[in-house]
């Protein structure tokens, strides 16, 4: 195997030292993010990515839910804005003006999840990432939405996908990618797979199997193994992640890979 790719961290012994050591100190440098997220059922997915954005050093964050969540919201998260949304309460058509506009506003968007099941949401955001140009990263059931339409995301610069090992192969299937990626799939060949899938589609990749957060961009791979295993990791994964490349942009395999290390 070409050992040129593949590049190997952990928490004492970071990759990019000089990222950790570099951190933005003033509330401008550090950036603003918009979160997408909620439906009518709930807003924790959203409300926890806040809160770990937040932690990974945002400077200013700004939450965007479904107008049907503001009376239950209220003043509980009180840097959330309203978009309309369906009878269901999901995102509606008349939302995408609004993503794009705070989307401006933004330096990066985070589209983090708990969108519910609804046609209508995913054809909003598959306009919306056709028609915005910033860094967006995308994580849980938002992957879902573009199922039937893989291309949208994986063919996107600059989108991140922090994912589970079942939707990356259920993307890449439906993308129609030669190479199979199955569950039982061990650590070089998952490598090897990663690097052949990042040098086709422009997307950054993020996911974790055996014990171990994988990320891969543009054929590179790094691989940092977890001190203990993480049952729930994505929302956090995908905030930091967010974070750290809006705040190096023109490094996002590094900056990603940073942002596992912590």
């Amino acid at each position: 195997m070409d050992n040129t790719y593949w590049f190997k961290q952990s928490k004492d012994e970071p990759l990019y030292p000089d990222l950790l050591w570099s951190r933005p100190e003033s509330k401008q440098a550090k950036g603003k993010l918009l979160i997408i997220g909620g439906n009518a059922h709930g807003f924790a997915v959203p409300a926890n990515a806040y809160n770990e954005a937040l932690d990974a050093g945002i400077g200013t964050a700004r939450v965007l839910l479904p107008n049907v969540l503001q009376k239950t919201v209220g003043s509980i998260l009180e840097v959330a804005e309203y978009a309309p949304s369906t009878p269901s309460g999901s995102f509606n058509q008349k939302s995408l003006e609004q993503m794009l506009n705070l989307s401006e506003w933004a330096d990066g968007v985070l589209i983090a999840g708990e969108l519910g099941r609804n046609a209508e949401t995913s054809a909003v955001l598959e306009k919306f990432l056709s028609r915005s140009n910033k860094p967006v990263t995308i994580t849980r059931d938002a992957i879902n939405n573009f199922n039937s339409n893989p291309m949208a995301i994986l063919s996107r610069k600059d989108t991140t996908l922090v994912l589970s090992l079942a939707q990356l192969q259920r993307l890449a299937s439906e993308a129609g990618h030669e190479q199979a990626l199955t569950f039982d799939t061990d650590l070089l060949r998952l490598v090897d797979w990663l690097h052949n899938f990042t040098k086709q589609f422009d997307c950054h990749i993020v996911i974790k199997h055996l014990n171990i957060i994988f990320v891969a961009s543009g054929g590179q791979v790094s691989t940092t193994k977890l001190e203990a295993d993480l049952k729930i990791w994505r929302v956090k994964t995908a905030a930091h992640a967010a974070v750290w490349w809006m705040q190096n942009q023109n490094k996002p395999f590094e900056a990603l890979s940073s942002s596992v290390c912590l």
